[in-house]
């Protein structure tokens, strides 16, 4: 099958360490075979433009089309056309990311009503089956 996600021009990249950790990027250029330069764009993702290790992110299936060094503006009007924000927020990977978060700042009561009502789910499941069957 062979590998869909290269490191390139204007694929868009999740940041998996350091202070801009869960955030996601544009590679703007490629530095060397160890770190590219990323950026933002600064005024949608809040990430500016930095050289980062490519052990630090992950590559997503998006990309934007931009020449090589692209300015912030340019690459704004590139992420507005493409519409790229709206694409991430609708993958999968950024819905499980947001469960993740939703559930971590869950208090004690909120995780007991879950599991209350996972209970009474599974028991309304169980009931039907076994009309079913009947």
């Amino acid at each position: 099958m062979g590998f869909s996600r290269y490191v390139e021009v204007g694929r868009v990249v999740f940041i998996n360490h350091g202070p801009d950790a869960g955030k996601i990027a544009t590679v703007i250029d490629i530095v060397d075979q160890n770190k590219c330069l990323v950026d933002g764009p600064e005024e949608i993702t809040g990430v500016k433009r930095q050289v980062i290790s490519y052990k630090k992110v992950s590559l997503t299936d998006l990309k934007v089309t931009i020449q090589r060094n692209a300015r912030a503006k340019t690459l704004k009007a590139a992420w507005a056309e493409s519409d790229t924000l709206a694409k991430w927020e609708g993958s999968s990977w950024a819905k499980k990311l947001e469960a993740k978060k939703k559930r971590s700042s869950l208090s004690d009561f909120d995780r007991f009503k879950v599991m209350v009502a996972k209970k009474q789910k599974s028991r309304i499941i169980a009931q039907k089956i076994k009309e079913l069957k009947a």
